[in-house]
């Protein structure tokens, strides 16, 4: 009960701020709440002006008067913060009120940005920990003064450091932002957040408070008609005034003190008038100087506040005119200017080409084939042949001014470089008829020959296999695979080939190896694979079982639909989208799917909130016209963020906590930056996966998925392997991580088990005839390459 109390007298102690005209408080006076550790974090950014943060020092001093103030009782620190974090002193620092005071005095403000989230982690690690004299067992209380809106993210610093039993007040002055302020204050909010219009009102908050917090007073109990203000006397009470306001002679009513119509100012030109206040401002083109009391004209063109686009002329306070430097022209819009062409203009005299060489400047050219003449303005035609400029190896054919080509004499064809000649390659130019490999044997001369394990035919052209299996010349028990020249011995299925590469023996998987089934291993020819009791799945690892299918979701998948995907491919795609659909949990109240292509354009097929059955997303995706055209990967990312996940486009509000997740399917590199909407996609909440085929850019993918990247990032050399990604592919998260408010259907239903196990085993049962055939393939090519050796 003590600590509560304690905690109840500082929800107060922390807003109350006593006005000049109230008397020092004395030791009847202080509140004696028991042992608090108290923490100031006052914003000191370049926005808060100096009149302002010396409220704020006096707020902080105010506070600290009506404390019991004390290492067994109440402890202050002061932390000031704008791009960075200072502590002026910590709570260990002062045992006394007037050492405080002083270092409150003593304080010089950072004047940079205002980064709140790093200052609240700097209060959560340091400020509150025993190192800088925070006690255990004792309250913790933040007060955050600010005027401003985060340049960071708070929200998420502020949850940790009420969930380490921080209580946290934010007081915001002026243009603080309300949302920022509920986002670092602890509940309610009706007791932890408080907006002021200006500085020199934040002490009325204590006023409210301050009897509650310290005794019955006549000024609760009584119609006292102070028009402002009332303090309690022993047995009596004292009207009082808010800053800028004077008492009436009525002692309760308060007149505003205009100091502009009462003439105690110092602007130069204008004066606004607040309660007690002023600010100065200036006549239209002048500006206020720095004393805030003074102006000086505006001069646009020094200030380089003007768009002229060479020459600025001042024209006076406030006003300018455009002009060009010398050889350009002003356009009509009065401030650009455009370079005087002669050449466009006709001005030059050239028989064949102006080259325009800058404003009023030019130069005169020949057309190729002719050079220019001593006038430097006419041409003649050049014969490079009867010059002897040609280069040609052989034979120079003149065909026109400057224009020759080279010939070669019977037996030789002009090379590339269009000069030289060689001899003619009938092999090279495939200009031979052998199947496999065609010999050189002089200009139009060749022979056929075989590779390794062919043999010539009769035709001299054509090669066949030499199968060794046909020819019965192997000694393999069961299967014979044949390959040109070689062949290698394989099993039946059920059976392992033996250590001599040539017999077989039956396998019985499930008593010969750690199969590591949780529940049961079932064999199967040559192979084994685990089951699980019904109303449980098979996990990732194929051998443990768990409950968990999928969970409640938001999943956009944006495909390519660019020329390089090509229309088979495109149909795999959307096969593979497919894939991805049946192992999610579909409905309005389950998990949300949107289908987005993009090429050199974007185009929504349908969104969240169209299909809530995997049935109707199938078929719709089947029904999906290929766009053909570029790749705009980076305008993707931004149509998705901007649109797909809007409510409008059937996202349920961030407030439900359903999980977003994006998809990527490309197929090649991105013709636009995908990083500015990669980055805000992922700090936006959204899950990003990226999946990648044949020519798609690693470091692209890897910039779109999200951490751990690993985990979110899948790629293939082929589109026909994009099945085993789909089957690969987690979208998911388990039931217990998603704390959304809808309804969360069972996830392990499956009407028929036994079926589902069946189709798993036969997958499992073909990709292992697969990966044979890989292995048999690939000792073949090994004893051929031995052979040659």
């Amino acid at each position: 009960m003590g600590n509560l109390r304690a905690l109840s007298c500082f929800i107060l102690l922390i807003l109350v701020v006593f006005t000049t005209a109230r008397p020092k408080s004395g030791p009847d006076q202080k509140c004696k709440s028991g042992p608090v550790d108290l923490v100031f974090l006052i914003d000191s950014s370049r926005s808060v002006r100096p009149h302002e943060f010396e409220t704020m020092r006096k707020f902080m001093i105010d506070i600290l008067n009506t404390l019991d103030i004390g290492p067994d009782s109440t402890r202050v620190g002061v932390v000031q913060y704008s791009s960075q974090v200072r502590n002026e002193f910590s709570l260990k620092t002062h045992s006394k009120l007037e050492n405080m005071v002083k270092a409150i005095n003593e304080i010089v403000p950072l004047a940079q940005g205002t980064m709140t989230g790093l200052a609240i982690r700097y209060l959560m690690n340091e400020a509150f920990s025993p190192g800088q004299g925070d006690r255990p067992k004792v309250p913790n209380v933040a007060v955050i003064v600010t005027d401003g809106r985060p340049q960071d993210r708070v929200a998420e610093v502020a949850t940790e450091a009420r969930e380490k039993g921080i209580e946290i007040y934010a007081v915001g002055v002026a243009r603080a932002d309300m949302t920022s302020l509920r986002a670092m204050a602890s509940p309610p909010f009706e007791d932890h957040v408080f907006l002021v219009e200006r500085f020199d009102l934040i002490h009325q908050f204590g006023l409210q408070f301050q009897d509650k917090l310290c005794g019955i007073d006549l000024c609760s109990e009584s119609e006292h008609g102070c028009e402002h203000l009332c303090e309690s006397t022993p047995g009596s009470y004292i009207c009082h005034c808010l800053p800028g306001y004077r008492l009436n002679a009525d002692g309760k009513t308060c007149s505003a003190i205009d100091l502009c119509a009462e003439g105690k100012h110092d602007c130069q030109q204008i004066c606004i008038s607040s309660p007690g206040s002023f600010t100065c401002d200036c006549n239209r083109g002048h500006q206020l100087n720095d004393d805030e009391k003074t102006c000086s004209p505006i001069d646009l063109c020094a200030e380089g506040k003007h768009d002229c686009q060479q020459v600025c002329v001042y024209m006076g306070p406030g006003f300018f005119t455009c002009d060009c430097n010398e050889g350009y022209r002003l356009n009509e819009d009065e401030k650009s200017c455009a370079p005087i062409d002669l050449c466009t203009e006709g001005k030059h005299g050239c028989e064949q080409v102006c080259v325009y060489m800058g404003p009023g400047v030019f130069t005169c050219e020949c057309n190729e084939g002719y050079r220019l003449n001593e006038d430097e303005k006419t041409c003649s035609p050049i014969d490079l042949c009867a010059e002897g400029k040609d280069g040609c190896e052989q034979v120079c054919v003149y065909m026109g001014p400057g224009v020759f080509r080279c010939e070669c004499t019977d037996g030789y064809r002009l090379n590339v470089d269009e000069k030289t000649c060689s001899p003619i390659d009938l092999c090279t130019e495939g200009k031979h008829g052998c199947e496999q490999v065609c010999v050189y044997v002089g200009p139009g001369i060749f022979t056929c020959e075989c590779n390794e394990g062919y043999r010539l035919n009769e035709d001299e052209k054509s090669c066949s296999a030499i199968d060794l299996c046909a020819e019965g010349k192997h000694d393999c028990e069961q299967i014979c695979v044949s390959a040109p020249g070689v062949f290698t011995c394989d099993c039946n299925k059920g059976f392992k080939l033996n250590r001599d590469k040539r017999t077989c023996t039956n396998m019985d998987m499930c008593n010969t190896v750690k199969h590591g089934c949780e529940y049961q291993c079932v064999n199967t020819p040559g192979s084994y694979h685990c089951i699980c009791p019904e109303g449980q799945l098979l996990q990732e690892d194929g051998k443990t079982c768990g409950t968990c299918k999928s969970s409640n979701i938001d999943l956009v998948l944006l495909i390519d639909g660019s020329k390089s995907v090509r229309p088979q491919n495109f149909e795999l795609v959307k096969k593979f989208v497919n894939q991805v659909v049946d192992s999610l949990d579909v409905s309005a109240r389950g998990t949300r799917v949107g289908l987005v292509q993009y090429s050199s354009r974007v185009r929504t097929e349908f969104p969240l909130s169209m299909y809530h059955t995997a049935e109707d997303i199938k078929a719709a995706v089947l029904k999906v016209d290929y766009m053909e055209k570029g790749t705009m990967t980076g305008l993707a990312l931004k149509h998705m963020l901007e649109n797909s996940f809007s409510e409008a486009e059937g996202a349920r509000p961030a407030s439900h906590n359903i999980p977003r997740v994006g998809l990527v399917f490309t197929d090649g590199r991105s013709q636009d930056d995908i990083s500015e909407y990669a980055k805000k996609a992922k700090e936006a909440g959204i899950t990003m996966y990226a999946v990648g085929v044949g020519k798609a850019v690693e470091d692209e993918l890897r910039e779109i998925a999200s951490d751990p990247v690993e985990k979110h990032f899948y790629y293939t050399t082929d589109f026909s392997a994009i099945n085993t990604i789909a089957e690969n592919l987690k979208l998911n998260v388990c039931p217990a991580e998603s704390q959304g408010e809808v309804e969360v259907k069972d996830p392990c239903a499956c009407e028929n088990l036994v079926e589902f196990q069946q189709a798993t085993m036969n997958s499992l049962d073909q990709l292992t005839q697969k990966l044979a055939s890989m292995a048999a393939r690939l000792e073949q090519l090994e004893n051929q390459l031995l052979s040659r050796k």
